[in-house]
């Protein structure tokens, strides 16, 4: 806990930044491809918007006449027809706005449904190492935070972006129709109010996307402490994780609070320079009102069109300052999509080669990004078809490593590694991983049944495949034991069974798939030792059908593995039988009389070794 890795958006900055700093416009451009479905509901949301602007620029007119003529001149059929002019104005902008609502909100959730599931579906893409770089945190607020920002960006764009700039100069339009001395203030206003507008939007834009990353590390801190909760109650560091949280949560509060002040000068600011300018207005009209020169009606519509223009412009800021978290969200999530897979495949695959070894090793080197040291180095070896190969070693040695470049979660940084007799990197996208059952190190079951688990190694299992993999994972006592059996629940994670269950369970799960490869990747810790040795018998069982790699800690899980590798330090230091590295191998010797102190030899008989 105490060394805690940030990972989101720093990790993102140093994950190929030749990809990733990219202008605005072409991330936005990215984006707005998953609009293309949407083109007609993209026009006609706005087309409808202006056409009930379009309503709203009538009105002042109306009543300038209703006053003119009909208050002014005692004409009460031009006010009684202009009243009823009203009503109609009224009820065709009310049904404008719920047509433009409706089109937007079409548009602006299919377009988010579109991203949402490329996003996912280019995430499921990438390899493993760009996993580990992008960090769980910032991928989660990319997906849903993000995106959700950028959704309710889009549906006032759709209505609002052209809405209020064609009132805004649509009432000074029209003061220029009703007295070209008055409306020259609409035509001073107006910009002076856009430099005040856009200067505060552009320095707003960088905060929010810092905000934005500060909220990617504060998830981070609220996922660990959630999964890591027992460890923190375990060692009494309750009040030490709350005060941590408090200063990041404080951080993420003085940066929303600093842009928040900063975006809430645009109302004031804009209210200033537009009441400044309807006292000059009223007072230019009412001097020209005294001359002769305009009517009051005609004040009256200038003052309800700078009346307008103060709506437009609260709702326009307001617009702008979603526009600006909009924005950032979209930059964010483009940079996602920026991250391209490290793993490439070829179109067409190679077949594995009946009879050739199962694995092989051939000077493999491997390191992960951003990390100086290699990980592995210089690892040699064969795995026959139907062998059974032990890895062991230190914590920290690269036992996990090795076994993650056989499925090619990862791709060697040197050497090659061979399956089936082809190089890993010759098979098609899919077509290795069906040769491999995995059994990691976090036992992990998802929500469902049972079946529904056991079916994630073979879709098509029948009842008697699974009770047959369950039983060589000697998990059956589990199933028989729930209610329900193979329909028995599964709650997220597995909650519901203990681990040494999920462990078993797993192991069942990849068996399901009758792979040709087994890797169990210290997945039996969990187990007793009567139920590992039982394991091992039964897997044993399957005789040249199955090969298998067993990662471990225990010496009493690999000492009959036809082969033990022996690392340390991401070296292969010891290669062979248990018996040979008992006598040999001063790692394997100290790994083994660690867990067996009573068989140590006596001083004499070292000294005679």
């Amino acid at each position: 806990m105490t060394a805690r890795k940030y990972r989101g958006s720093k990790r993102l900055g140093r994950l190929l930044p030749a990809q990733i700093e990219k202008k605005e416009e072409s991330y936005l451009k990215k984006l707005l491809k998953f609009l293309t479905k949407y083109r007609k509901e993209s026009v006609l949301a706005p087309a409808f918007k202006l056409s009930e602007a379009l309503m709203d620029l009538l009105v002042p007119m109306v009543v300038a006449m209703i006053i003119n003529q009909g208050i002014v001149g005692g004409d009460r059929g031009v006010i009684l027809r202009c009243f009823l002019f009203l009503i109609l104005l009224a009820v065709l902008g009310m049904g404008f706005s719920f047509t433009a609502q409706w089109f937007a909100a079409k548009a602006s959730v299919g377009f988010a449904t579109d991203l949402r599931q490329a996003l996912f579906d280019h995430i499921q893409s990438l390899g493993h190492q760009e996993l580990d770089t992008l960090g769980t945190d910032t991928l989660i607020t990319r997906m849903t935070s993000d995106l959700n920002q950028v959704q309710n960006g889009l549906n006032l764009a759709l209505r609002l972006v052209l809405r209020s700039p064609f009132i805004v100069f649509g009432a000074m339009i029209m003061a220029f129709t009703i007295d070209v001395n008055c409306a020259w203030i609409f035509a001073v206003t107006i910009p002076i109010l856009s430099l005040v507008v856009f200067g505060i939007m552009l320095a707003c834009i960088p905060l929010y996307a810092r905000t934005q990353g500060a909220l990617d590390r504060l998830l981070g801190i609220t996922r660990e402490n959630l999964t890591g909760v027992r460890v923190i109650r375990a060692f009494s560091g309750e009040k030490k994780e709350v005060e941590e949280f408090d200063a990041r949560n404080e951080t993420l509060t003085r940066m929303n609070e600093f842009v928040g002040r900063l975006s809430a000068l645009m109302n004031p600011g804009t209210y200033l320079i537009v009441n400044l300018a309807t006292i000059l207005l009223i007072s230019r009209g009412a001097m020209r009102v005294n001359m002769g020169d305009l009517m009051q009606g005609d004040v009256v519509a200038l003052y309800n069109y700078m009346a307008q223009i103060i709506v437009e412009l609260i709702k326009l800021a307001s617009l702008i300052i979603t526009l600006n978290k909009s924005m950032a969200c979209a930059n964010r999530i483009s940079a996602i999509f920026d991250v391209t897979p490290g793993l490439t495949y070829p179109e067409s695959g190679k077949s594995p080669i009946p009879g050739a070894d199962a694995v092989a090793f051939e000077d493999v080197s491997f390191s992960y990004a951003g990390s100086g040291a290699e990980a592995i180095s210089h690892i040699t070896f064969q795995a026959k078809r139907g062998e059974t190969i032990g890895i062991i070693g230190g914590t920290g040695c690269g036992k996990s490593t090795l076994v993650n470049l056989i499925p090619r979660f990862y791709d060697a940084t040197a050497g090659t590694v061979t399956v089936l007799g082809q190089d890993v990197r010759s098979y098609a996208q899919g077509d290795l991983i069906r040769h491999i059952g995995i059994v990691p190190q976090q036992a992990v079951l998802f929500e469902g049944t049972i079946r529904d688990n056991m079916r994630w190694g073979n879709d098509a299992a029948t009842d008697e495949e699974i009770f047959a993999a369950l039983d060589l994972a000697q998990a059956r006592e589990v199933v028989m034991g729930k209610e329900g059996q193979l329909d028995a629940p599964v709650e997220q994670g597995g909650r519901n069974f203990s681990g040494g269950q999920r462990q078993r369970l797993c192991i069942a799960r990849a068996l399901v798939r009758g792979p040709e490869i087994l890797i169990l990747d210290d997945s039996a810790s969990a187990l007793d030792f009567a139920t590992d040795l039982k394991l091992r018998r039964a897997i044993r069982t399957l005789g040249e059908r199955l090969t298998v790699f067993i990662v471990s800690q225990r010496t009493a899980s690999v000492r009959t593995a036809d082969t033990i590798l022996v690392l340390e330090d991401g070296h292969l230091v010891g290669k062979g039988r248990h018996e040979e590295l008992l006598q040999s191998c001063r790692v394997y010797q100290e790994i083994y009389y660690s867990q067996y102190p009573e068989e140590r030899p006596t001083g004499r008989e070292e000294g005679q070794a």
